[in-house]
């Protein structure tokens, strides 16, 4: 039988867009696309990639606390990223600062704009919940 649990912040965009942050149906959790909102849903750090990525990567933990989770469980994940070329080493050196020595399958994407005004990078990611923490 399939565990099926989801995972709100109870922020505005997940009732105007229709979605949860993350759904767990068994061993697997699939979370949605965490971008830099803060605390009380407010999107933060326009234009600032660095700045950006941090609070993504916060909001990440954000969804493997509420799971009991870790980064180690990480099986993959989506970048979604403005102006590649530009942000490329940036994205590159923010992953590997944040899983360490841990390395889930990924795909890096390109791509001209995202939903909101001046935002530069998004994260979807699938954990296992099967693997040692």
């Amino acid at each position: 039988m399939a565990i099926l649990d989801v995972f709100s912040f109870d922020i505005p965009a997940e009732s105007d867009f229709g979605y949860v942050q993350a759904i767990r149906s068994g061993e697997l959790i699939h979370v949605s696309g965490q971008l830099s909102f803060d605390e009380s849903g407010d999107f933060v750090h326009a234009g600032d990639f660095a700045a950006q990525l941090r609070r993504t990567h916060a909001n990440m933990d954000r969804v493997l606390d509420r799971f009991g989770a870790t980064r180690k469980q990480v099986v993959s994940q989506t970048v979604y990223v403005v102006d590649l070329p530009r942000n490329a080493a940036a994205t590159a050196e923010g992953n590997l600062a944040y899983f360490g020595d841990h390395r889930p399958a990924a795909t890096v994407v390109g791509v001209t704009d995202l939903t909101l005004p001046g935002q530069v990078v998004e994260i979807s990611f699938v954990i296992d919940v099967r693997l040692p923490v």
